[in-house]
């Protein structure tokens, strides 16, 4: 072999060795919790969804499902008639063929309902049928509950009772006015044109009843973040996916904005799905110093929520409430 030729590999090999030392580096820095720091002080925080009590608020995360069919009156029901000190709930919109908002949290009704057997065909997407055709659907039917029993499979015509069919926003707030004065988090499912319209249905129900101050309105399509914030800049929103993804940039790197950079509310977040950990003290001081709430979701297990409390997280989003009150009071 060449000196020449030999030079180049050692050179070659030096470069892939540094490059893999900088690739596995990166992929700890940003998947694992290395600050270390502990919660700043949030007292001077003027973000109602800040918890200042050392506790995060917990959100019943699609009305409680775990425990009752998703998104329907029986789930607000029995986390509201059970005493659980649950903050907020948490739900999906989908917009009707007649602009009717119904709490939806996939794109289609298969899953939950008995949406194809009704309708006869697979892949119901709610905009495709009214609200009085939505009504005639089960949806308890998917609901499989920790014994592996479906209790509500089966149940068609009259048999269905009221609070196992769709639900509209309005009809939802009427409910739980009886129980007290709840807050919301509430993602907006549709897209373009059809989410812009969901919007404005959104803002209408708020503001004719005095509620803006009440929701954290949320969606994975830029667009919809966009109209929002052109079209209703007092309606309280959360980061985008890409302002999220900003968000954690600046705080590996710490780059402070300054006041009115960020339009968004509260980070709506999971800790550990996407490519990096957003379960870190480092990101949820980065916002709290910025007044931007931080909000966990699917937090299903007892140490998780106890680690994300002890993180200084402002809120946890659980399928399981009574799971997560009881962790946080010690009892769990």
């Amino acid at each position: 072999m060449s000196r020449g030729l030999k030079r180049a590999l050692i050179i070659t090999g030096s470069v892939i060795s540094a490059l893999c030392v900088l690739a596995l580096t990166a992929y700890f820095v940003v998947t694992h919790d290395w600050s270390g720091a502990a919660p700043v002080d949030v007292s001077k925080c003027t973000n109602p969804y800040i918890s200042k009590t050392g506790t995060p608020m917990v959100s019943a995360h699609r009305s409680g499902g775990g425990i009752a069919p998703e998104n329907t009156l029986m789930a607000f029901r029995n986390v509201a008639e059970s005493g659980l000190d649950v903050a907020l709930f948490e739900f999906d919109l989908a917009l009707t063929s007649d602009d009717e908002l119904i709490l939806l949290h996939d794109e289609t009704l298969d899953r939950t309902s008995d949406a194809a057997e009704v309708f006869g065909y697979e892949g119901v997407y709610p905009g495709d049928h009214t609200y009085s055709q939505l009504r005639e659907l089960n949806m308890g039917e998917g609901f499989v509950n920790d014994k592996g029993e479906t209790p509500y499979k089966g149940l068609r015509g009259e048999e269905i009772p009221e609070e196992l069919r769709v639900v509209r926003l309005e009809d939802l707030f009427d409910f739980l006015d009886n129980y007290g004065e709840y807050r919301f988090i509430m993602e907006i499912k549709d897209s373009g044109q059809r989410g812009f319209r969901a919007a404005d249905r959104i803002y209408e129900v708020l503001s004719e009843r005095n509620m803006l101050d009440r929701a954290i309105i949320g969606t994975f399509h830029g667009e919809v973040t966009e109209y929002l914030d052109k079209t209703y800049p007092d309606m309280l929103r959360s980061a985008s996916v890409m302002e999220v993804a900003a968000l954690y940039f600046y705080s590996l790197l710490g780059i402070d904005q300054p006041e009115g950079f960020y339009r968004f509310v509260a980070l709506q977040i999971p800790d550990e799905d996407y490519v990096v950990k957003l379960g870190t003290t480092r990101v949820v001081n980065y916002a709290h110093r910025h007044d931007i709430a931080v909000q966990y979701w699917t937090i299903n297990e007892a140490e998780h929520v106890l680690d994300l409390a002890a993180k200084g997280a402002d809120a946890i989003m659980s399928d399981y409430p009574d799971m997560a009150i009881g962790a946080l009071s010690g009892e769990g």
